[in-house]
């Protein structure tokens, strides 16, 4: 017999509970190979400092994300109807299969690099499905008194698990980087089968045609669009970057093109995956808005961490350039705490004052945390760090949960499903977006001041005039993918021809731990000074998005006030 969450009190309790692992799982991932990819090159032997091997790089990062922005508003509106659970169990099982496979890669180089991104792939279509109808299903087996508690801890667990696959892919790249795949084959196999033995569709399920054009339009405009915007970011020509190639430029123009045609499709569908007609709720486009921005200053902040504390900041404190996957995770637990110490607490809260407050007032403290970053030297005290990663969790905890109650609460039940799925696109397609905007900006910043300080500091080593200044010449974007990777490239890009016929004094700085990250300690700094004003911007334009109130809200409120004057007043 099938029960619901109305006829069983506990059921409620097993929908949050596995909708929570399902939506664990897939975050980690988004994630835990980031962390990873120092160990991950050196397994499939690639050459972080090859042109064509930032590619592999760039698209082990964002493959996973872009599918998930494309496919989680199709399969939200897939869920609306064939049902949630139906499509959300296909997807635990999916992830699972996909991450045999993945541990299983059996080549080496280019080859063994595609395997990855391949199957990361397919593994996200596993993933989206998870992300794009858990929220849907809670909403659907919680009332309204308990939603905001429940779609809480699910996306606390949600954006925690970003921050878990951090310390997670560190500790497990330490050990063999297969097992940052191995890891999810027996939660996997748990979720997969408490979810098709204890989850039954409960939601409101309707006959419809599957919007086809829809589909097939919001997929080729936002791959072709955040396509290029990845491919943007590496040099073309004698540019730094790619803006100026004339396939990024099409992919921008015409992904830009699609995404219009999409629009005028959608208004003219009579069933659309993408009822344009939810942002006419201003409370619902004031969320969607937040989500995204919020989404693109999150990305950034764990990219440039990445950075700082494996590029810089740990050589500059004595770890090896293996271990600073490891530490750096461990580091920025800070980070993690604070988000778990407030989500769950904002959520609850958020359904006794109004989820509001705490969605605008976390993006607050999120600025503020990026404004006290900006102040920190580039080899900064742990306990000021600390302190700061730590308030950013806070902020992004009290905002995430009240901020997915607001959009889920003010959409009709039967639109539920593409309410979800459209939050996890704005979400995902935010942390796509961060690493083109951030990455760029870095880039931007460094082309100024970083091949002066290269020239400089090799030829104060006594390295050839010549040598240094071709070594100053090369694009930015190898420098900050070697930093990113925790990587020391002065060794590789001197050759052993010219180390040999320096002192040995001189090629032992050159190559040792110090001198790399020292060399471009100024020059990121002035980078990030760039990359965190605009994060702070987006974070203060995302808090007014969050204030934003629906008209039937403003009713509401209207109605409220006037009840309780008409209370107070003396009769007469």
């Amino acid at each position: 017999m099938r029960w619901t969450a109305q006829d069983h009190p506990r059921a409620k309790w097993v929908v949050l509970s596995n909708t929570t692992l399902g939506t664990l799982i897939a975050m980690i991932n988004s994630s835990i190979v980031l962390i990873s990819l120092p160990a991950i090159f050196n397994g499939l032997r690639l050459d972080p400092l090859q042109p064509t091997n930032i590619s592999y790089l760039l698209w082990m990062l964002m493959g996973y994300m872009l599918v998930t922005a494309v496919l989680v508003v199709t399969l939200g509106r897939l869920g609306d109807i064939f049902g949630r659970v139906r499509i959300y169990n296909a997807g635990f099982l999916i992830f699972t299969l996909t991450s045999v496979v993945l541990s299983l890669d059996p080549f080496h180089g280019g080859a063994g690099a595609w395997w990855l991104i391949g199957w990361r792939v397919a593994q996200a279509v596993g993933g989206s499905m998870l992300m794009a109808n858990s929220a849907a299903i809670i909403t659907d087996a919680f009332p309204v008194s308990q939603r905001g508690m429940a779609l809480g801890v699910n996306v606390v667990a949600g954006i925690s698990g970003s921050f878990i696959g951090l310390l997670l892919g560190g500790l497990l790249a330490e050990w063999n980087w297969r097992s940052v795949f191995w890891v999810n084959v027996p939660i996997g196999l748990l979720g997969t089968v408490w979810a098709y033995r204890s989850l039954h569709d409960t939601g409101v399920r309707g006959r419809a045609r599957i919007d086809w054009w829809g589909n097939i339009t919001f997929a080729v405009g936002l791959t072709a669009l955040l396509a290029a915007i990845t491919y943007g970011i590496q040099p073309y020509g004698g540019s730094t970057m790619g803006w100026g190639n004339p396939w990024v430029l099409a992919g921008l123009v015409g992904g830009a093109a699609v995404l219009a045609l999409f629009c005028v499709i959608e208004v003219r569908s009579a069933e659309p995956m993408f009822p344009l007609g939810l942002f006419r709720n201003a409370a619902f486009a004031g969320g969607s808005a937040g989500t995204l921005l919020g989404a693109i200053a999150r990305g950034g902040l764990q990219f440039m961490l990445i950075v700082w504390l494996q590029g810089i900041w740990l050589p500059l404190h004595g770890y090896d350039y293996a271990d600073t996957p490891l530490w750096a995770g461990i580091y920025l637990i800070p980070l993690t705490v604070g988000f778990l110490a407030a989500g769950p607490i904002a959520g609850h809260l958020s359904d006794r004052f109004g989820p509001r407050p705490f969605a605008a007032g976390g993006l607050v403290v999120i600025a503020v945390s990026f404004g006290g970053l900006l102040l920190l030297p580039t080899d900064f005290g742990y306990t000021p760090f600390a302190l700061l990663v730590f308030l950013n969790g806070l902020g992004s905890g009290l905002f995430s949960a009240p901020n997915t109650s607001m959009i889920m609460s003010s959409v009709p039940a039967q639109a539920r499903g593409a309410a979800s799925g459209m939050r996890a696109t704005f979400q995902n397609a935010g942390m796509v977006l961060s690493i083109g905007v951030f990455f760029s900006l870095m880039v931007a910043g460094l082309s100024g001041s970083l091949p002066g300080a290269l020239s400089g500091g090799l030829t104060a080593q006594g390295v050839p005039a010549g040598s240094a200044h071709a070594i100053a010449a090369l694009p930015p974007v190898g420098t900050l993918f070697a930093a990113f990777l925790g990587y020391n490239p002065v060794q590789q890009l001197l050759g052993p021809h010219v180390l040999t016929q320096l002192p040995p004094g001189h090629a032992a700085v050159l190559t040792g731990r110090q001198f790399f990250p020292h060399l471009i300690s100024g020059p990121f700094h002035d980078g990030l000074v760039v990359v965190f004003c605009l994060a702070i911007a987006m974070s203060l334009v995302a808090a007014l998005a969050s204030l934003v109130r629906g008209r039937a809200e403003q009713a509401r409120g209207a109605d409220a006030v006037s009840e309780q004057h008409s209370m107070r007043a003396p009769t007469r």
